[in-house]
């Protein structure tokens, strides 16, 4: 299985941090599959490459502290691929969504 992770903090409010990473995920099109207040899963559409390539992505928000004005937002993108190549499909969707926050969160 490959997985790759990604953790940053951000001092947005988490409505509109949430709304934000929700657009974001469906510009990358990617099919939001489930969405809670501090919790987003999106996949991708099937047709494009194989089953198996096919990507998860999880996001997961957890709020600030008291005393700390940022929250953590825990990015996962996996899928059941073995990633026996460093360039394989489900590093390829990490590095999109990934670019794809950090041009939203810049």
């Amino acid at each position: 299985m490959a997985r790759y992770t990604h953790l940053f903090t951000t001092a947005d409010p988490v409505p509109q941090l949430r709304q934000s990473l929700a657009e974001t995920l469906k510009s990358c099109d990617l099919n939001l599959v489930y969405e809670d207040s501090d919790y987003l899963v999106a996949q991708e559409k099937p047709g494009q490459v194989p089953y198996l390539q096919l990507a998860t992505v999880e996001v997961l928000i957890t709020p600030p502290r008291l005393g700390k004005g940022e929250s953590k937002v825990d990015l996962i993108v996996k899928n059941e691929e073995l990633a026996l190549q460093r360039n394989n499909h489900c590093q390829r969707v990490f590095e999109v969504v990934n670019q794809a926050i950090s041009e939203v969160d810049g």
